[in-house]
């Protein structure tokens, strides 16, 4: 998007003497100010003299010379863009052919770089960045069908090494940039005859320049804006049949957000202010939080005398993700607060995160993704209305800007969000990055809420909370088709509408919550029974997605958890939908019954430490019964047929505390009747998790 600058107009006489006068008021206000000044000062000196020896020289301490502010030092930070340009496709199949396409994406990375200050203003520095396309678009730059061969183009990611130089004005810097630019490209050829595909990576080369600013806004953060274009070309890869190169022209509008080791240097900075003093920006008015999470799960061959395109693999098979997370808050105003959730995933689940229903890893998406891809989980705003009486105290943390709140209060959310974000939460099963990694251990089975492929949606919840219980109502958007990512905006008759009343209470002086959840979709659901009644000669019987159109279903969910002692938490869930329709989001599961513990180490010696104990028992509607039977594929499962028994699942963890913010846990699941499948199984499935947080 091109930014167009507009030529200031010449300011007329009048204007020019009203300058003029200005400049004459300020001249005339900054010496009355000086000798203001001057004279207190004087008096102060003639004060003090009084007390001194007639034959003692006055001491005049010496003024210190001031430090400049000063950027040089490492940053480390992540970015967001939006780039737009032209990707240059050459292919040399059986004839040569050439083409051009618009790219447009949304990008995010990281960034290192490091900078010196020298001569006072001027600041010489290098910049490394990587990013890499947004999930959704997945980096597809060329897509055709040439001859009997389907032909995809993908950027895997885009990089620059750079040189840069500047100038500071104290806590501003405007600078210049230019390197050199590289990226990945993936060219996949798919045979329309057999069906084999073969795969050519590349990396295109070129240049890079641009310029930006950069504003100091706290001691040790940074805000960065800037605009780049670059020039690749000539990557190219073989094939059996031919050869494909690649180039791209693309421009490229960049906010990121730089963290600066040890801070910057400035005399302000050292000196004793108020929190946040000096900066424009209160520190309690905004934070800065991130985690990253990486799941290593896999499993032995297991028995299996048939299966499915959607099964769990028999093979032995070990599979990992990585995730990585920015929390970012800002205080717009009084009860306003706005959260960004930028995020870098990458990995695969278990047989691309297909085979069994209660999925045993919570990190894993249905969105799989080979190399790293980006996204923006919530982009959210929360406007807080408190109702007086007694107040509590909010600690910073995730998503949770620090202060005081009132105790009874009306909060709305809007935005992008996950419903698990505020329906179904429970203390001690809720999390899968520290928490059980069991879907429907820390999610209620047959609760279908809706989400795309990494799990948010968009939509708002209305939230009134007294201090013995709450009631919560929302309302979220559906995605168009199942398992899809984008959605249906026919609003307000189309999507899912959300009510939860929770009641606290004390059970022999401990603490306990119960919340009963009501859940109704509206969209765009195939049908078991219609799909099961299609002749059977048709063809992919039976296709429950020619059976879709505007349907409805409900559910309900009962959540409890108590406190036992303040090392030891029970929690159970039970949830049930009539299984009539295809489920949009979640997992194919229509009744389901868990209940677990949780228990920290204080008894060893280890009061961080934590050890979880639960399992899941989940079934299927006589409808959903018989469509799978036929052969039918769901969200998850689809063995092709079907030896019905209720699915179990068994899950046991040792979370260890390595230090603040850091843990290593050790998680078993044992999988009964995957996929409600007596024939196959059981599986048993190993898994370690790091975990860091800040």
């Amino acid at each position: 998007m091109a930014v167009v600058a507009r030529r200031p107009s010449k300011p007329s006489p009048a204007f020019r003497r009203q300058i003029s006068l200005g400049r004459s008021l300020v001249s005339l206000a900054a010496m009355c100010a000086f000798l203001t000044w001057e004279t207190a000062a004087s008096a102060d000196g003639f004060r003090n003299s009084r007390s001194r020896r007639r034959d003692a020289p006055a001491a005049v301490p010496p003024m210190p010379a001031r430090k400049p502010f000063d950027w040089s030092g490492l940053h480390l930070g992540g970015h967001v863009a939006l780039d737009q340009g032209v990707a240059q496709t050459s292919l040399s199949l059986r004839a040569p052919s050439a083409t051009s396409a618009p790219l447009r994406s949304v990008f995010g990375g990281f960034e290192l770089g490091y900078d010196r200050q020298i001569f006072d203003r001027l600041l010489v520095g290098v910049q490394a960045d990587i990013s890499f396309p947004y999930f959704a678009d997945d980096g597809v730059a060329f897509s055709a069908q040439i001859a009997q061969r389907s032909l995809l183009q993908k950027i895997d990611d885009l990089s620059t090494a750079r040189a840069r130089i500047g100038l500071a004005f104290n806590r501003v810097l405007l600078f210049a940039t230019g390197g050199v630019a590289w990226s990945q490209t993936r060219t996949t050829s798919t045979s329309s005859i057999d069906g084999t595909t073969t795969t050519s990576l590349a990396w295109p080369m070129g240049w890079t320049v641009g310029g930006g600013a950069e504003l100091a806004f706290a001691p040790e953060w940074s805000l960065q804006g800037e605009y780049l274009f670059a020039r690749m070309s000539d990557g190219w890869g073989p094939f059996a049949s031919g050869t494909a190169s690649f180039g791209s022209s693309i421009h490229s509008v960049r906010l990121g957000l730089n963290w600066h080791f040890g801070g910057f240097s400035d005399s302000d900075v050292a000196s004793a202010r108020p929190a946040g003093g000096g900066w424009g920006l209160q520190r309690s008015d905004w934070n800065i939080h991130w985690q990253s999470t990486f799941v290593e799960q896999g499993y032995f061959h297991f028995r299996s005398p048939y299966a499915g395109s959607n099964s769990l693999s028999a093979d032995t098979q070990f599979a990992n993700t990585v995730s990585a997370t920015a929390f970012l808050g800002l205080r717009l105003w009084d009860g306003a607060e706005l959260y960004v959730n930028p995020e870098i995933d990458q990995g695969y689940g278990l047989s691309q995160t297909l085979g069994i229903a209660a999925f045993p890893n919570g990190e894993a998406q249905k969105a799989n993704y080979a190399m790293p891809r980006f996204d923006i989980d919530r982009l959210l705003v929360r406007q807080t209305f408190g109702l007086g009486g007694s107040q509590e105290v909010v600690d910073d943390g995730i998503n949770q800007l620090p202060g005081v709140r009132d105790v009874s209060r009306f909060a709305i959310t809007a935005g992008r969000l996950s419903v698990g974000d505020a329906f179904g939460l429970n203390s001690y099963a809720f999390d899968p990055r520290t928490q059980f990694l069991n879907w429907n251990i820390y999610g209620s089975g047959s609760f279908d809420w809706t989400m795309d492929k990494p799990g948010f949606t968009w939509g708002v919840v209305a939230e009134l909370q007294q201090r013995t219980w709450a009631f919560r109502f929302g309302y979220f958007l559906e995605p168009t088709e199942s398992d899809g990512n984008s959605f249906d905006t026919n609003m307000p008759t189309h999507g899912q509408y959300l009510a939860e009343p929770e009641l606290r209470y004390s059970l022999f002086s401990q603490p306990g919550a119960l919340r009963i959840l009501a859940w109704a979709t509206h969209a765009n659901m195939g049908s078991y029974v219609d799909a099961v009644a299609m002749p059977v000669a048709t063809r992919g019987y039976p296709d429950i997605t020619t059976t879709r159109q505007l349907r409805s279903t409900y559910g309900l969910v009962a959540n409890v958890e108590q406190e036992i002692s303040p090392d030891l938490g029970m929690f159970a869930r039970a949830s049930w939908t009539p299984g009539l329709v295809e489920v949009m989001g979640w997992t194919d599961c229509d009744e389901s019954v868990s209940a677990g513990a949780s228990l920290s180490g204080f008894a060893w010696n280890r009061a961080n430490d934590r050890v979880g104990l639960a399992g899941v028992v989940e079934g299927l509607s006589a409808e959903a019964r018989a469509y799978f039977s036929a052969g039918g594929m769901g969200i998850l499962i689809g063995d092709g047929r079907l030896t019905y028994r209720p699915e179990e699942a068994l899950e046991a963890y040792y979370s260890l505390h390595i230090s603040s913010g850091v843990s290593l846990t050790l998680d078993f699941q044992l999988v009964a009747n995957p996929a409600y499948n007596a024939d196959r199984g059981p599986v048993p499935i190993y898994a370690a998790r790091l975990h860091a947080e800040r």
